[in-house]
Parts: C-alpha cells; sequence; structure tokens
C-alpha cells in the first residue's frame, strides 16, 4: 500500500461540493449516471436544509488544499440507534492509500456521537463490487441479507451492517 497522505477533515458542505462530488464519484468508474445525480442531491440536499433536517452528514478527507475523498451518512428514519452509510467514496487517483479506511474510521467516530450505534450500508452483488464487499467486511462489518434482483436482474442488494 502506497503511503497515506496527510488528512485533514471537514464536516461543512460548501457550494462547491456539489462539483467535488461529481469529480470524486465519477472518477471511480463504478457509478451510472443517475447514481452520480443521486450523489450529488445528497449534497444540494445538505445545503438547501442543512445536516439536520435533510439527514445527511459529512465527512470530506482533504489533503494539499484537495478533497480527495468523503461520506455521507445519516439516521435511518423510524429507527433507534441506526446509521445508512449512504456513500464513501475515495477519487481514483487516491485509492489504495488508506483513505478509505481513514474515511470510515472518522464516520464511526462521529456517528455514536450523533445518537447512532449501528450502521448499514448497502452495495451491489455484482462481481464489480467485490473489492468494496472485501472493504466493508474489513472494516468490521458483516453481511446481514441478500436481496436478489433488487437493482436489476442478476444485481442484487447487499446489506451489511456494523455496531460502533
Amino acid at each position: 500500500m502506497a503511503s497515506k497522505p496527510k488528512l485533514s477533515w471537514r464536516r461543512i458542505v460548501e457550494p462547491e461540493d456539489a462539483a467535488r462530488v461529481r469529480d470524486i464519484v465519477v472518477s471511480t468508474g463504478f457509478f451510472n449516471e443517475e447514481e452520480v445525480e443521486i450523489a450529488v442531491e445528497l449534497v444540494t440536499e445538505n445545503l438547501a436544509r442543512g445536516a439536520e433536517k435533510s439527514g445527511y452528514h459529512f465527512v470530506f478527507a482533504e489533503t494539499d488544499g484537495r478533497t480527495v475523498g468523503y461520506s455521507c451518512f445519516g439516521p435511518i428514519a423510524g429507527t433507534q440507534e441506526s446509521f445508512d452509510l449512504f456513500w464513501i467514496v475515495v477519487h481514483d487517483e487516491f485509492r489504495g492509500k488508506g483513505i478509505g479506511r481513514a474515511i470510515m474510521d472518522e464516520s464511526e467516530r462521529l456517528i455514536p456521537g450523533m445518537g447512532g450505534h449501528r450502521v448499514y450500508v448497502e452495495t451491489s452483488s455484482r462481481d464489480q463490487y467485490e473489492p468494496t464487499r472485501a472493504f466493508y467486511l474489513a472494516c468490521g462489518y458483516s453481511i446481514d441479507a441478500i436481496i436478489k434482483d433488487f437493482y436489476a436482474p442478476g444485481d442484487g442488494k447487499v446489506i451489511l451492517v456494523k455496531v460502533v
């Protein structure tokens, strides 16, 4: 693994983050245009309504003045202590340097202070997402459910959970 750059953390969403998030998500090559728009929409929703009202909280990882990755998470409505991790993405240029794990650690450090103790993530069952599932498992998540053909025929939803 290449050495991890020195990271700083930012939680306040800035108007420029819509373009930054778009760039980060597109760089991975994993997401279709609709998914990219959803990632950007969470930023704009946070900007319009704030983190508490929108339910979308962010952690941005920055190095040398550049946003290189982020997570978006929030409480699951109608539950006690359950949070969704909606997105965790590292720009393709910075993958393999431990940044994703650092973002996960920072997100999980913050969630209990917001009342969360169970974090749920979902991802695709497609082979392309095997490294994503391996990442979550390495971070201590366990597979809680698999819903076949959820996203499309042959593309199920894998739900993972971790107690933090």
